[in-house]
């Protein structure tokens, strides 16, 4: 077991990977304020550059292992997706606090390997499922807890990925053996947040959709392209350009789910629509909710329970959305102030391994449906050990 960070110091981080979530290491160096980077790990030169110029003389390295010395107490794994499983392990076997960026992993056979590994290595894990501190997702589940729409039945959730051209189809996440799939690399998310609202996870999975619009595209590049993000050139999706060499995920895909308390859910994803937002409908046996905004301002969540009625787009209650400062309306502050007390201390966190690995199965089993004929599918739970452990707290 690695050594304890002492009360009253700093909490002290190894990154590892500074790309598009270098930001979140950016978050949790507070020096004098409960937690600092003191080291970053990043194979490319261009990201080590990227830290310097953000975080300031810290030291910079190509070699994971020098994030696992002595003088680190927790590791933060910032990188590809298709690399977490890996260094994940690595980090818990020295015993380090570790966080992993979403998705856990892109195989169930390697969530599963990470949750093992902390289980008996009694080393800290937690995964960065910023939405659950999201506010919008945080006003849904407060009005679902109060009753405001009574037991839930039904959780439905549309995502409009507007930039996805841009984020997703430019450099690795385009190649599914990086990625699984872009339900899985991109719906992590969503698929966490529908089991938190519904307070179940999947059981039974249906998938459908294809590569209908980026597979047209001709024009590629290795590596991201000059200017590669431009939301007025790039415009409409067919005028992209300097996509992967591999694009082979899907760009429009859906799944149904099953929950395994007998909740219904679905999920849509598409990535080239106009707009940039994600819009979830909660149905339950006394009313619904509905949120028109996530992000931006003027978010607000609306709820539908005091009778039935034609169309009425206001609803019985409206609840305004405020967003606090920084990425994702204050979730990625949320997120690492909840990280650092956790790999002090750990007990319990909104966020969880084991519903990290849930949503992977989901996304795995969706994808695998619908690349084989959208033969509906059971989604494997978690060995029972492991269950009974997290849900403890990993102290």
């Amino acid at each position: 077991m690695a050594r304890e960070a002492v009360e009253g110091e700093d909490l002290r981080i190894g990154v590892a990977g500074f790309g598009l979530r270098g930001p979140v290491a950016v978050e949790a160096h507070r020096p004098g304020r409960g937690s600092r980077v003191v080291a970053v790990c990043d194979t490319g030169e261009a990201g080590r550059e990227a830290a310097r110029r953000a975080l300031g003389p810290v030291r910079l390295t190509g070699d994971f292992a020098d994030l696992l010395e002595p003088g680190i107490d927790a590791v933060m794994i910032l990188t590809p997706d298709h690399t977490h499983a890996g260094l994940a392990v690595r980090a818990l076997e020295a015993g380090k606090a570790t966080f992993v960026e979403k998705p856990l992993a892109v195989t169930l056979e390697d969530c599963d390997r990470v949750l093992r590994t902390a289980y008996e290595r009694r080393a800290r894990l937690y995964v960065g499922h910023n939405m659950r501190h999201m506010p919008v997702v945080r006003v849904m589940r407060r009005l679902v807890a109060e009753g405001a729409i009574g037991e839930v039945k039904a959780v439905w959730c549309r995502h409009f990925v507007g930039d996805g051209g841009d984020y997703y189809f430019k450099d690795w996440h385009a190649d599914r053996r990086n990625t699984g799939g872009l339900l899985l690399q991109k719906g992590a998310h969503d698929i966490d947040v529908i089991h938190w609202l519904a307070g179940s996870r999947t059981a039974r999975v249906t998938g459908m959709g294809g590569l209908t619009v980026y597979g047209e595209i001709t024009d590629r590049a290795p590596g991201l392209p000059q200017d590669w993000y431009d939301p007025a050139r790039n415009w409409p999706p067919l005028a992209q350009k300097g996509l992967n060499p591999v694009v082979d995920v899907e760009d429009l895909s859906m799944m149904h789910m099953l929950l395994e308390n007998g909740v219904y859910a679905s999920y849509q994803q598409c990535h080239y629509t106009p707009d940039y937002w994600r819009n979830y409908t909660v149905i339950g046996t006394e009313g619904r909710l509905e949120n028109f905004g996530d992000l931006g301002a003027g978010a607000v969540v609306r709820v539908w329970n005091a009778g039935r009625r034609a169309y009425d787009p206001e609803g019985d209650l409206t609840v305004p959305v405020v967003a606090g400062e920084g990425g994702h309306g204050g979730a990625d502050e949320e997120l690492v102030d909840e990280f650092v007390r956790f790999a002090r201390a750990g007990g319990a966190t909104d966020t969880s391994p084991v519903a990290a690995r849930d949503s992977v199965a989901a996304a795995l089993g969706a994808t695998e449906s619908l690349r084989g004929g959208s033969v509906p599918l059971d989604v494997p739970p978690l060995a029972g050990d492991l269950a009974e452990y997290f849900a403890n707290g990993q102290f």
